[in-house]
């Protein structure tokens, strides 16, 4: 592996006649291979982010004020302290046990404005996101990366999300525990796949970061029967996925365990990571409380639409 700074990342140049033919990413098929994950840099001009930022705090802000379908966002993804002033007068207090960091006690005076950890859908609300989860240079890599033709999800469950992670109390999404793409869907036949995360926000220790096992995808790791969150796994579920038959060196863990030979992935704003829906994956939380950790994230799968049928088991700590 590369320094940790310089791991995965490929620098693309959209203006190229042929952007993936460009000797800079000439290793970029066998990185991801061998290691299960690659961040494109340089794919979105600084001018497309802003929009893309604009309208994804505008679809953020439209799921708080309740002006868009429950669709886009359902009251389990909103923050915490948001759902316990729900009913209430505007102003009133948040329950002492439900303050934020920093706050006082009682909760009468708050650190954090209410506002929503994830926008379902986003794509529906934003063509800035329509056109990330579209790009052609994206789709085109996708398919010579998984071997096969890919394809988006057809669930109405499913689609591109805005994710606002924060670290505090009050955030209903500040990290997950481990877990590969996979166990999701242990029971269907819509496999390999990969998940695309576009980054709107640079990642760092102090807003928090993806944390990656390198090479986790060739293990042949187990439908997750154990886990953290006591969920039930279908019996018709494989038994296990990756791309070899290699049995993992150590159990996955069921939380946020440090686990041999683990990295540390940093991405810049614009970053777009690629990673295996095999790779073995979580999210570390932030260690400052003003920050955020905002991004896109969705999955294209190279196996057989037609066997797709919705299932999602949630086995990851959070």
């Amino acid at each position: 592996m590369p320094a940790v700074a310089d791991a995965g990342v490929f620098v693309v140049d959209p203006t190229a006649p042929d952007p993936l033919a460009a000797p800079a990413l000439a290793g970029l098929h066998d990185f991801y291979h061998r290691h299960g994950f690659v961040l494109l840099r340089g794919l979105y001009p600084v001018e497309f982010l802003d929009r893309v930022e604009r309208e994804c705090g505008a679809a953020q802000r439209a799921v708080l004020a309740g002006t868009v379908s429950e669709r886009f966002g359902s009251t389990q993804y909103l923050d915490a302290r948001y759902l316990d002033r729900a009913g209430q007068p505007d102003g009133a207090a948040a329950p002492p046990e439900r303050a934020s960091n920093g706050t006082t006690h009682g909760g009468a005076d708050v650190d954090v404005d209410a506002y929503v950890n994830y926008v379902e859908h986003v794509e529906e609300l934003s063509p800035a996101v329509r056109a990330v989860a579209t790009h052609p240079i994206m789709v085109d890599l996708l398919r010579r990366l998984l071997g096969a033709d890919v394809w988006m999800s057809p669930s109405p469950n499913d689609g591109v999300v805005y994710q606002d992670a924060r670290p505090g109390r009050e955030s209903g999404y500040s990290r997950i525990g481990w877990h590969s793409d996979w166990q999701a869907m242990p029971s269907l036949d819509v496999w390999p796949g990969c998940a695309f995360t576009l980054h709107v926000d640079a990642t760092s220790p102090a807003n928090g970061f993806l944390r990656v096992v390198p090479g986790s995808h060739r293990w042949a790791t187990p439908a997750p029967y154990r886990n953290i969150n006591n969920v039930a796994v279908p019996a018709d579920a494989r038994p296990s996925g990756g791309y070899t038959d290699a049995e993992p060196p150590h159990a996955m863990p069921l939380g946020f365990e440090k686990i041999p030979g683990e990295i540390a992935v940093y991405a810049e704003r614009g970053d777009l990571l690629l990673h295996d829906a095999y790779l073995w994956h979580s999210a570390a939380r932030a260690t400052e409380n003003a920050t955020t950790r905002r991004h896109l994230r969705a999955g294209y799968y190279g196996g057989d639409p037609t066997s797709y049928r919705d299932q999602f088991i949630k086995n990851a700590a959070r």
